[in-house]
């Protein structure tokens, strides 16, 4: 009678004063908070967890598990009409300031019914971390929330894991509805307890394959937009050399002040263009961030995007890189013809390249750089490979406060080259989040970070294996406002190129 199951947007129940009387409950939050926690970050969450509780000696955390694993599981059988087995999965987690579970579904094989039971102080929604739940589309992802449940001492709340149940603790902070993240705001510790029952497993749904962005070959066009753009000393040809000698050690680089800078500063300025249309990007299981629509963009971005295009950078990022980018990049047969090398002598690796090592080696080697004048004449021609011509795709983004991106299994695994070049992040900490990290696939270690930095250009080469997340932008980055009153976050041009 104390406890309703509502059946929208997923089955969920919430049942409050959970803890007979007010002794156990506290004895409890203190053996909880005399545990050893251990901090985990990576692209979905950030906070700090304790073990798995299924065999701890605490005598209150192994009175609740044994209560919650017979009276209560019987119990939930018999509402939920699910058949649920002993196995009972259990643990502790603290969210502090800016911690943040991202939007999941929690499915895994077996999981059928989640719980989470609050052990927090007096809770305000406007201290974050509610309990989001989303409403989905005939795709089975996640389309707004429609729900959020407040944490509150004592309470325990319930649902059944399913295809559409999609869950997030949402922030506070005042956003458009597409908007809204999870985070904890106030610097209160929200304690819970929280696992999962298992039974018979489901059939899991069959998700969407969204289309990626449509990739294109070069545009044609000659060296001169190279000389339009781009700081001199990056058209040097020892320069290009010792970027590509350094590229080939490590599989990345960072290109300081990259542009010109009154080219750079009209970037900028373009970029605070109110006329210019943003799109939300999601669902929000994968990502949340703004793109810029092309057709909406003032003319100085456009050229821009154009000179991303272009078949001469197509030529100066094969110089920079030793990738056969373009037509005139040598081959690595032709280098091992010319200069009678192993094809594993100076090879490219990833930014896991002790772990992928021989694999790397195979997909490039060591060059001398083509100077770009002197390849005019080519670059007017629109030569192109038949099949297996190199392209690229990208898309101008808008990152602020509860933007991020996740790794998921669509990602694609493929060899690829990585551009990404940032506008407006003057004073950014990497501490508000916003940073690239690359990390092998199925770790959650990063490899590498790429942190946000103005006027510079980043090329990372990733293999099969390198997964990529944009870590999510935390409350903390509305300090900036202070020193940039104009400015929420930042803008980036992210592009990939592919041999």
């Amino acid at each position: 009678e104390a406890v309703s199951v509502e059946p929208a947007p997923f089955r969920h129940g919430v049942i409050s004063g959970f803890l007979a009387g007010p002794a156990f409950p506290e004895a409890l939050r203190d053996e909880l908070l005399g545990l050893s926690f251990r901090g985990r970050r990576n692209d979905l969450l950030s906070l700090q967890q304790s073990e798995d509780l299924g065999g701890s000696s605490e005598p209150h955390v192994a009175a609740l598990r044994h209560a919650l694993g017979e009276e209560f599981r019987a119990w939930l059988s018999a509402v939920t009409q699910i058949e649920l087995e002993p196995t009972l999965d259990i643990s502790c987690a603290k969210y502090e300031y800016t911690d943040v579970l991202l939007c999941h579904d929690d499915e895994l094989e077996g999981r059928r019914i989640a719980f989470i039971l609050y052990l927090v102080p007096a809770w305000e929604k406007s201290d974050g971390g509610t309990l989001d739940l989303y409403s989905t589309d005939e795709h089975f992802e996640p389309q707004q929330i429609i729900k959020s449940l407040v944490p509150s001492w004592n309470t325990l709340v319930f649902f059944e894991v399913s295809p559409v149940s999609f869950h997030q603790a949402r922030s506070s902070v005042l956003l458009p509805a597409s908007l809204q993240v999870s985070e904890v705001v106030s610097r209160k510790c929200r304690l819970s307890l929280s696992g999962w029952f298992h039974g018979p497993a489901c059939a899991r749904a069959v998700r969407r394959c969204q289309p990626a962005l449509p990739r294109s070959p070069h545009l044609p066009c000659d060296h001169e937009i190279l000389y339009e753009w781009i700081n001199q000393v990056y058209l040097d040809m020892d320069s290009q050399a010792q970027i590509q000698e350094e590229f080939e050690e490590r599989s990345e680089i960072l290109l300081k002040d990259f542009l010109k800078e009154e080219k750079y500063q009209l970037l900028c300025e373009a970029l605070q263009n109110k006329d210019i249309q943003w799109s939300s990007r999601g669902p929000a299981n994968k990502r949340l961030y703004e793109a810029a629509e092309e057709n909406s963009l003032p003319e100085g971005l456009k050229g821009f995007l154009r000179f991303l295009r272009s078949e001469a950078l197509f030529l100066l990022l094969s110089n920079f890189t030793g990738l056969k980018l373009h037509f005139l990049a040598p081959s690595d047969e032709e280098e091992d013809a010319g200069e009678g090398q192993a094809a594993d002598s100076a090879g490219h690796s990833s930014p896991k390249a002790e772990q992928e090592e021989s694999e790397a080696h195979a997909d490039g080697n060591a060059q001398q750089p083509a100077s770009v004048p002197e390849a005019q004449d080519a670059c007017l021609s629109p030569l192109l490979g038949s099949g297996t011509s190199p392209v690229c795709m990208g898309e101008l983004r808008r990152w602020t406060h509860g933007h991020y991106t996740l790794v998921h299994d669509t990602q694609a695994t493929e060899f690829a080259l990585d551009l990404l070049f940032f506008c407006g992040c003057e004073d950014w900490d990497p501490d508000y989040g916003g940073f690239t990290s690359y990390i092998a696939k199925g770790e959650d270690e990063e490899l590498l970070t790429v942190n946000p930095e103005e006027n510079c250009l980043a090329l990372v080469y990733r293999d099969k294996e390198t997964m990529k997340f944009v870590k999510y932008i935390n409350h903390r980055s509305l300090a900036r406002l202070k020193k940039h009153p104009n400015t929420t976050g930042f803008w980036d041009f992210s592009f990939v190129y592919y041999e």
